[in-house]
């Protein structure tokens, strides 16, 4: 939901009424408590110029094309670019027969797109830096990410990560896998700990870690946008929000990946020389800590690398990109300019203010 909250940002910037739809508890949390769920009921109610649908919720896209509305779809990760099971067919067929089935019964069966992949747009916070030199039609849109400020706690102890000169270091495997992370955890936290020249944030939200030295500090969250400005290498499972906003940073990631669309992500982060992969399952202590010491050397060129994607990053316009292209499909609007016209973004419900930055 991240970059999405990015451009949503950006578009109430601009005068556009933003509404939300999606699992109420994170909905709310990211866009406010007059956000309500219920993607068919909110479209009818809020009346959007616009759909934004991300694309692994696939109601939106269903429903949107359904009703004969113009929609985006949003995509969070760049995976589903590459084609990830054109060497599975009969998981692919299988697929798109769930996804008839959905359209049938939600959607009474009106429509012909892929709610992955809108006819109309669809906006990719990556670059061609990360993403390497496949081909893409044009209505798909490299805007880069696409980064605002977000709910944070305010109790994180900045004054440790000061003092003598040191390495600092983020170990975070995301939130889905707190279970399955544990033992590549604990061997991280082992492989890290003790070395006086590193100081090290290791996110467990699970309180999964059993030993830990001085130099470790064991946090179950951290401002990690803020944290990112302030480390000089990323431990990760590869996740595309997490990548993507440590290269921003110009961090390099060591990428372990563990399921889903990470294991193409840490393929696109070591074809792009800016960082170094590890095999989940084999990951120890000394595997782990040689990682970081390979993308720390300046010598391996990882670092200036990652600082090569996070300027194209930057160079892309992330929400304001997003915004622009989002404009564009509005006849009435010039991209950039203020107006009342109403944008829903996965839109449910009314919510007619945009997430505020943390």
């Amino acid at each position: 939901m991240n970059p999405a909250v990015g451009t949503a940002a950006a578009l109430a910037g601009r005068g556009h009424d933003i509404a939300w739809a999606g699992p109420a508890d994170l909905v709310r949390r990211m866009a406010g408590p007059d956000a309500h769920p219920g993607v068919r009921a909110a479209i009818e109610e809020f009346g959007p110029d616009v759909v934004i649908a991300d694309q692994q919720t696939v109601a939106g896209g269903l429903i949107a094309e359904s009703l004969g509305l113009t929609w985006v779809t949003s995509a969070t990760t760049s995976a589903e670019l590459v084609d990830p099971l054109a060497g599975m067919p009969k998981v692919a067929a299988w697929l798109d027969g769930l996804l008839d089935a959905l359209r049938g019964r939600i959607a009474g069966g009106r429509g012909t797109a892929d709610p992955r992949m809108s006819p109309h747009g669809v906006l990719v916070y990556t670059t061609r830096a990360l993403l390497g030199p496949i081909e893409l039609p044009d209505h798909v849109w490299l805007v880069g990410p696409s980064l605002t400020g977000r709910p944070a706690a305010s109790d994180f102890p900045w004054q440790w990560l000061e003092g003598a000169e040191h390495v600092v270091l983020l170990v975070s495997l995301g939130t889905a896998d707190a279970d399955a992370s544990a033992p590549f955890l604990n061997a991280a936290v082992q492989g890290l700990s003790g070395k006086a020249d590193v100081r090290a944030v290791a996110v467990d939200t699970a309180g999964r870690v059993t030993g830990t030295a001085s130099n470790i500090l064991l946090r179950p969250h951290v401002p990690q946008l803020s944290l990112l400005s302030r480390v000089d290498a990323v431990v990760c499972h590869a996740g595309h929000n997490t990548v993507c906003e440590a290269l921003w940073h110009g961090v390099p990631p060591v990428v372990a990946p563990i399921r889903d669309d990470q294991p193409i992500v840490a393929g696109q982060v070591t074809d792009a020389g800016a960082g170094v992969r590890l095999r989940f399952g084999r990951a120890d202590a000394r595997r782990i800590a040689d990682a970081v010491d390979t993308v720390l050397d300046e010598a391996s060129g990882h670092r200036e690398a990652a600082r090569a994607v996070g300027r194209s990053f930057r160079a892309a316009g992330g929400s304001r990109a997003a915004a622009d292209r989002l404009e564009s499909l509005l006849p009435h609007v010039a991209p950039g300019r203020h107006g009342r016209n109403r944008v829903g973004a996965d839109p449910a419900g009314r919510s007619g203010h945009h997430p505020k930055p943390a």
